[in-house]
């Protein structure tokens, strides 16, 4: 079976062994309701609750602030809309280069009488302090920020942030998905500076799809998405999701376990990447600026980036494109439009995001075919001109 070299790591991880080994027993002979009064029961909640402790240690948190979900989507909107039912409508301050998990719920609010406003950021995709300061002189109830950028991989000064937050009385979020694994969390610390919920997902860290959560303090009062049975503190009705969750109990102990020899891996093999990408004339974005250990965001001049998403798929590497999805909505990425870059050179952009099990000897095979496929491409084009 053909199996491309795996280079998109920021869209979903694959499953760690030992996660998929804790979580076997689960999806066979334990089969039980955490609901339920019984011995299968009474199992099921007692993982469930060694589930919670593991994700609680490993951002430093308490296990009473982790309320799980399905996903890093459902969490944000969680926090988001959850916090607005308790609020009157008021401003609502959101950072540009959101993932649309946060800027659509916020769109929504806006409809229902919020004031968004979009914090605007620099060329290297930081929120600009001046106008993050501007901001709060509107007094917004609620602030999301994300930690680390799922696209270029920019990692935000959420605590300087949430500071100026707190002087303001905002609830502050702060979207962590691509962080965890990659970078130390300390939720813990970032409560003191005025973070109030923070979003994990079990499958950017070798976890399973279907597991995630919301770490956030409990004097936060939220309204759930979800009414029923009163499941994660009445936050989240529903049958909890067994397999799920104990993996990411797993999957983020042996991350937090991992991080600091990961992330070093994952820097050396990221510049001997951008150095070859250097060499075949790619422009890299944000390189100026604190980014992910495994995330690179580039493009070539004239050359489209789904067109090269392909080329390189036949070529036996699996990578990411920055364009829409959508054939309707043929816009290139909102991240790089908010960093100023011009829309010619944002329709090429490929993210390149690496993980735990890609090598160097990966690194220069991609380089070698990517030298080979762009210069192709570069001969198509120039021929057409």
């Amino acid at each position: 079976m053909f199996r491309p070299i795996y280079l998109d790591h920021n869209a979903t991880t694959p499953l760690d062994p030992a996660v998929l080994e804790a979580m076997l027993p689960w999806l066979e002979s334990q089969y039980g309701n955490a609901s339920s009064r019984h011995e299968y029961g009474r199992q099921a909640r007692q993982a469930i609750d060694e589930a919670r402790q593991k994700v609680a240690a490993a951002v430093n948190a308490h296990p009473t602030e982790v309320v799980f979900t399905s996903g890093g989507s459902e969490t944000n909107n969680l926090f988001l809309k959850g916090a607005a039912a308790c609020l009157k409508p008021g401003a609502l301050a959101v950072s540009a280069v959101e993932h649309p998990c946060v800027l659509k719920p916020a769109e929504q609010l806006a409809k229902q009488g919020w004031q968004v406003r979009h914090l605007a950021v620099d060329r290297a995709g930081r929120v600009k302090t001046e106008d993050f300061s501007e901001a709060m002189l509107l007094r917004p109830k609620l602030v999301s920020v994300m930690l680390a950028n799922n696209e270029t991989g920019i990692v935000q000064d959420i605590p300087v942030l949430a500071n100026l937050a707190k002087s303001a009385g905002s609830w502050f979020h702060t979207d962590a998905v691509q962080a965890l694994g990659k970078l130390d969390l300390d939720f813990r610390a970032l409560n003191l500076a005025g973070v109030h919920a923070m979003t994990l997902s079990a499958h950017k860290a070798n976890g399973p799809k279907g597991a995630a959560a919301l770490i956030i303090n409990k004097r936060i009062e939220l309204q759930p998405l979800i009414a029923g049975g009163g499941h994660e503190r009445g936050l989240r009705s529903g049958t909890e999701n067994v397999p799920a969750i104990v993996g990411f109990g797993v999957a983020a102990e042996l991350a937090a376990n991992r991080v600091a020899e990961l992330s070093a891996r994952l820097r050396a093999m990221q510049a001997k990447l951008e150095a070859g990408l250097a060499g075949l004339g790619a422009r890299v974005f944000a390189t100026d600026a604190m980014r992910l250990p495994n995330t690179s965001y580039f493009a070539f001049p004239d050359i489209d980036g789904e067109t090269l998403v392909g080329k390189l798929d036949r070529e036996g590497f699996a990578v990411a494109s920055g364009a829409a999805c959508s054939s309707a909505n043929p816009e290139p990425s909102h991240v790089l439009r908010a960093m100023g870059v011009a829309p010619e050179i944002a329709r090429g952009a490929i993210r390149v995001s690496l993980g735990a099990g890609n090598t160097e000897a990966e690194i220069e095979q991609f380089i070698n075919a990517l030298w080979a496929t762009v210069g192709r491409l570069q001969g198509l084009t120039a021929m057409a001109v």
